[in-house]
């Protein structure tokens, strides 16, 4: 098994049920997983992996549309990265809002979903 990580992928985003937050933004992180079986990988072939570069441009799209709740977004993210590499065996998303709007002093709230391959 073989896995490709992104971890505290950075963005400014507009996310938030209440409308104020898709009007102000706040700071996300993202940390992304996926894991693949490939006997492939060792012949040095990007086309033959995969190209973390593409799943931080999914990501970075993905957090350009706002949405009201973190589940929808990280649901979003895992549908394209599953239709763009369909070979991976599963795909863990975590999303964190740092510093959400709450009474208390809360560092973030976070959503990860684990999507595992159909058999």
């Amino acid at each position: 098994m073989i896995k490709v990580a992104l971890h505290e992928v950075k963005f400014f985003a507009y996310h938030g049920y209440y409308p104020e937050e898709q009007i102000l933004g706040n700071y996300f992180t993202v940390d992304l997983e996926v894991d693949y079986n490939s006997k492939q990988a060792a012949n040095d072939d990007l086309a033959q992996t995969v190209n973390y570069e593409m799943l931080y441009l999914i990501l970075a799209d993905e957090m350009k549309k706002p949405r009201k709740l973190l589940e929808t977004l990280v649901q979003e993210m895992i549908a394209k990265i599953r239709s763009e590499f369909p070979f991976l065996e599963t795909i863990k998303v975590g999303v964190k809002k740092m510093n959400p709007p709450l009474p208390g002093e809360v560092k973030c709230a976070y959503v990860e979903i684990t999507d595992v391959k159909e058999a």
